[in-house]
């Protein structure tokens, strides 16, 4: 399972498990659960992580414990309106690997416990107030993957000096707002004579071979995958395209 899945489900019973305690014996404790991408048929790996987790720990979804899920299936701008039927229904706490969610989330409530997993500085993306003490009802765990992308790019350079021409494979939702994935990236490169091209793809069937296609046409000599949910999916198939 998931490492960091592991991490976040014990945040979740640190957070918030003293609520069973203060409930009624016979109320079931329900988990709203908003994902990044996916679909019910077919869900993004971190909702299958997250049910093995539950399992590790002893909680059988509809015996012990409820979770609630919700897909935006390739829409985010059905994020917000998901986030706020999950806070109607009054669930005991929310969790999403969704920076889109968690800021949704911190708009909707002040009263429920919020778990994030997500990549980026939380300080800097404006969801606590410091690392020390992030205040208000949100806690989780988030990973610094972004912070590294100079030292992809210089690993890029020292393996083949040559290269000048990177592709940046990336969802399209990920190229707006300040601190994307791409500016970070585009940072990184000026300072390393790197030419940057975007190669944007977008949900819920991200058209892969499209990409690599215009990455040929435009002579990209390297090509770099921002992770993001819906990339993060379809890894396998990345992989494996020429």
């Amino acid at each position: 399972m998931n490492k960091r899945l592991l991490w976040l489900l014990t945040f979740i019973f640190l957070t918030a498990g003293t609520f069973a305690e203060a409930q009624q014996p016979k109320k079931i404790p329900r988990i709203g659960f908003v994902t990044g991408s996916g679909e019910p048929n077919n869900p993004e790996p971190n909702v299958e992580a997250f049910r093995q987790g539950l399992q590790s720990l002893g909680y059988i979804e509809g015996k012990n414990i409820f979770v609630e899920y919700r897909y935006p299936e390739g829409k985010l701008d059905r994020i917000p309106s998901l986030v706020a039927e999950l806070v109607q229904l009054k669930v005991d706490v929310f969790v999403s690997p969704s920076l889109s969610a968690i800021l949704a989330a911190k708009q909707a409530t002040k009263t429920i416990p919020i778990v994030m997993l997500i990549n980026g500085n939380p300080v800097e993306l404006g969801i606590i107030d410091s690392l020390a003490r992030p205040g208000g009802n949100i806690t989780g765990i988030t990973r610094f993957n972004r912070e590294l992308s100079g030292k992809r790019l210089e690993l890029f350079k020292e393996v083949a000096p040559g290269i000048s021409h990177v592709g940046v494979l990336i969802e399209a939702a990920e190229t707006t707002g300040s601190g994307g994935a791409l500016e970070v990236y585009e940072a990184a490169a000026r300072g390393l004579k790197i030419r940057l091209t975007a190669l944007k793809v977008s949900g819920p069937n991200p058209d892969l071979e499209g990409a690599f296609r215009d990455a040929a046409k435009r002579r990209v000599n390297g090509l770099i995958t921002a992770r993001a949910g819906l990339l993060f999916r379809y890894r396998k198939k990345s992989l494996t395209l020429p």
